[in-house]
């Protein structure tokens, strides 16, 4: 279900924008949307600019939390005064400042050797002294790395001029490390080839004295040795802090809060009081309806802050979404978004996906052990994980479990417990002028039926609340569209189950005059519109054959996904002969003694394959046979914008 919104807007003294914010605006969530924007007819309108002041305090609270122990305890944000958090704060960052220079400074010097250990890596087999390779006087040296995409370029390179000395040193999945050598009067030319081969040189240092491997471990020492300087000012800093550490727990999260929530500023606007000098902010936004009356109570008796309610319809952005369904169907919300987020004025179908899909999977999927083991598994990884997908399966092993009852399989076994309906391999039921045919195939296309007429009706429903003439009346899956396929599914449904017929004529009128309103959609829609100029576009000949080809298209569709619901029988059948499968590889068939193993694996087999391409098949029904038919998905999603506060104190 989507829930109601309602478009409010909220003013106030322009100083005062900050304890709305915290004692009223930050309990609800609030879609905000651009004043300045939507308040565009105001005259006088200016931007609200302001720097944030939280945005320093709340980073070095960030830094100095980082210091303190993991899962500490920490006071009540909510009541702890905003001075005491900001005297916190800096009284810390006075304390600390000293240490926090010299960690600062350790750092980037230990960011720095990290850095030389990565360059050196490559080079810790050349076994010569790197200062003396760097100050040749006559040859230039060059340390770096090659793409292994441009290897073969390079060895060419290589083959073709003798002024290049190259060493390779090693490599990996992505580059070749080496050195190449060459005199300093040519080594220019040599560069720019090298560069064309997206050669990359490492500068390595020459203040160091030794072999790379040497020089590695040297500045692996320096680093170990910064390692533990940094690691020994961070316990000071700790000590130091141990003592503060839930009032700066507390106080970060206080900041966090009043950063996030003094970016309402970026969407309200200012205005002038009329004469008078005083500034005024606007806050603009959707709300839910049920929130908008708890803010109205609050607000009542607050002389400096004014709620403004509009119509939806009043409004020029378009309303957001914000899906409510009960929890058992909430996973399904992912598949729905999957396709799109319906509009506010769509039927969220949310809630027929959650029946359909569940349904439809389990006559597919019929069978009551493997349907337990789909639901146990789906319903703990749900629950401790907290998986959408999971919640699904869980759903959808339930309905398994159901039809396995109805079909009488328990792990593929069908004589340890009666079907209640009937076996899908095996029953069968004769129509007349076709031939006996599986009843399940047959009962898969009537429930196709049902469900195409249903998302007709959804389309309908859809487009009336848009105020869509020809969508509503005229279109394929409009008022026309559902008596043409209404009344062909009744003829058909009365032949085939051997009754007469009631006055055929009546419904050949039907169908003949349904037919005659999709064709003449455009000129029909612009005489209810009463819309002037010609009702036919580009001549009578070229509409004539365009909407033939378009009902030749219709017929072709109605009657291609129809038959598209035979898979579900199909599966049904298919799985029922794919355990019967496994059971005449285990020896089971005919009362034989099964082997175990090959039971096991068999039915993981089947329900991990199967279960993969039932659920995309499932899935393919939803959104092409049914969402084509009835659901947009074009919505905006409703996205709080500030930070809601835990509790209501202020």
């Amino acid at each position: 279900m989507i829930e109601k919104m309602k478009f409010v807007s909220l003013t106030g003294p322009r100083g005062d924008i900050d304890r709305m914010v915290m004692r009223y605006l930050s309990k609800y969530d609030i879609h905000l949307e651009n004043a300045m924007t939507e308040l565009s007819d105001v005259h006088g309108l200016t931007p609200y600019v302001q720097t944030n002041p939280y945005k320093g305090l709340l980073a070095k609270a960030n830094e100095f939390a980082a210091l303190t122990e993991k899962g500490a305890a920490k006071a009540d944000p909510v009541t702890l005064p905003l001075d005491e958090a900001i005297d916190l704060i800096r009284m810390l960052g006075a304390d600390l400042t000293e240490l926090t220079d010299k960690r600062k400074t350790l750092l980037l010097k230990d960011e720095e050797l990290s850095d030389l250990i990565k360059k050196l890596t490559p080079f810790k087999e050349v076994g010569y002294d790197l200062r003396t390779i760097l100050d040749f006087r006559y040859i230039a040296s060059r340390f770096g790395r090659i793409p292994r995409d441009y290897i073969d370029e390079y060895r060419d390179y290589i083959l073709q001029n003798t002024n290049t000395i190259t060493i390779d040193c090693s490599q990996d999945d992505d580059y070749l490390y080496g050195i190449y050598f060459a005199p300093r009067s040519e080594v220019y030319k040599v560069d720019a080839v090298f560069a064309s081969l997206h050669f990359e040189r490492y500068y390595l240092p020459k203040e160091y004295q030794g072999t790379p491997d040497q020089i590695y471990l040297e500045i692996a020492e320096k680093k170990a040795e910064n390692d533990r300087q940094i690691a020994a000012l961070d316990d000071e800093m700790k000590k130091t802090l141990s003592s503060h550490t839930p009032a700066l727990l507390a106080a970060r999260e206080k900041l966090e809060l009043l950063s996030a929530n003094f970016d309402v500023r970026k969407m309200a606007a200012c205005t002038k009081n009329g004469s008078k000098s005083d500034v005024f902010y606007i806050v603009c936004g959707w709300m839910a309806e049920a929130d908008v009356r708890k803010l109205r109570e609050d607000i009542r008796d607050d002389k400096f802050v004014t709620l403004i309610e509009q119509e939806n319809e009043e409004v020029g952005v378009k309303t957001p979404t914000r899906l409510r369904n009960p929890k058992i169907f909430k996973p399904y919300e992912m598949y729905v978004k999957m396709y799109g987020l319906p509009n506010y004025r769509e039927i969220d179908p949310t809630i027929l996906v959650a029946v359909t899909y569940s349904f439809i999977f389990g006559i597919m999927y019929g069978d009551v052990g493997q349907g337990l083991c789909l639901a146990v598994f789906g319903f703990l990884l749900y629950r401790f994980r907290h998986i959408d997908l999971a919640g699904i399966i869980a759903l959808a092993g339930v309905s398994s479990t159901f039809f396995g009852f109805m079909f009488g399989s328990v792990f593929g076994f069908e004589d340890v417990i009666e079907a209640r309906w009937l076996r899908p391999r095996e029953a069968m039921v004769t129509l007349p002028g076709v031939g006996s045919i599986n009843t399940v195939l047959v009962c898969a296309i009537v429930f196709g039926m049902f469900l195409v007429l249903v998302s007709m009706i959804l389309h309908i429903i859809n487009y009336r609340r848009d105020r869509n003439v020809e969508e509503t009346f005229f279109s394929t899956n409009s008022v026309a569209g559902l008596i043409f396929y209404g009344t062909v599914v009744f003829l058909i449904v009365m032949v085939f189950s051997g009754h007469a017929v009631p006055a055929a004529g009546i419904f050949i009128a039907l169908i003949v005059l349904s037919v005659l309103a999709m064709f003449f959609k455009e000129p029909l829609t612009k005489i209810a519109l009463k819309k002037k100029g010609p009702k036919i576009e580009g001549g009578i000949g070229m509409f004539i054959v365009q909407g033939f080809f378009e009902m030749f298209e219709v017929m072709l569709s109605f009657f291609s996904n129809t038959l598209s619901f035979v898979r579900i029988g199909a599966f049904a059948v298919s799985h029922a002969a794919m355990m019967s499968v496994v059971l005449m590889l285990a020896g089971a068939e005919n009362g034989g003694s099964p082997n175990w193993i090959i039971i096991v694996l068999g039915n993981l087999f089947v329900m991990g394959i199967e279960g993969l391409i039932v659920g995309i098949q499932v899935l393919r029904l939803e959104f092409y046979e049914l969402f084509s038919r009835y659901y947009k998905g074009d919505g905006k999603e409703f996205v709080p914008s500030l930070t809601k506060r835990k509790t209501e104190k202020s």
